[in-house]
């Protein structure tokens, strides 16, 4: 036993450190100093308005949308302003502001879990694990609800007079947003309509259709 032991621990050893290098790529970069000091900036001149952000201050919703007002407070936004404290830190925020009938479409975050706290009103969220199974709830005043990295997911505020406020905190400075229905009928460049047709089993007519609601 010891001798397999022993002639087997250089192989060991490589899959733990690959495992480890795995889990460290799935996630922000560790940093190993207190906080990252941005490019062009020197660490004497820093103070505590470089750890503030007023992003998520005096936010009105888009009423006229028919989709949740999402304001993000991390590494890359808002664009005037973005939040560089937070650059390696592996957390971030978003204010969501879901006027009466709005809807958060159906979404992922490839680099980050997503924790939402219901500040005021109902929320109905789901979300769809890998094997399809759709998770669904009613969050109300105070409750607070987990997606994990990756997968689908979305909000709808159903009811017909009341906004819904919450606020989402993410596991990653950046944790990313690919929008289902954008990411898919308003690509830069169109994916092929054949790919499309027979992927949904709908007709060439149905996907410009689908098209022209992001023109």
């Amino acid at each position: 036993m010891g001798r397999f032991l022993h002639s087997s621990f250089p192989l060991l050893l490589f899959f733990a450190v690959a495992l480890t290098f795995q889990s460290v790529q799935a996630s922000d970069p560790e940093l190993t100093k207190d906080f990252q000091v941005p490019a062009g900036i020197n660490a004497a001149d820093i103070d505590g308005k470089f750890f503030t952000s007023e992003a998520l201050k005096n936010v009105t919703p888009n009423t006229a949308s028919p989709f949740a007002t999402v304001t993000t407070a991390n590494l890359v936004a808002p664009v005037k302003a973005p939040f560089l404290a937070v650059d390696g830190l592996g957390v971030s925020m978003a204010l969501l502001q879901y006027p009466p009938g709005t809807v958060n479409p159906p979404h992922t975050h490839p680099r980050g879990t997503e924790l939402l706290y219901i500040i005021e009103g109902t929320l109905d969220v789901g979300l769809v694990d890998t094997t399809n199974k759709l998770f669904t709830n009613t969050l109300y005043k105070g409750d607070i609800f987990a997606f994990p990295k990756g997968l689908v997911h979305f909000q709808i505020n159903n009811d017909k007079y009341k906004t819904v406020t919450a606020l989402a905190g993410f596991s990653s400075s950046n944790a990313g947003l690919v929008r289902l229905p954008n990411t898919l009928f308003n690509t830069s460049t169109p994916i092929s309509d054949k790919v499309l047709q027979i992927s949904f089993g709908i007709s060439g007519n149905v996907v410009k259709a689908l098209r022209a609601q992001f023109a």
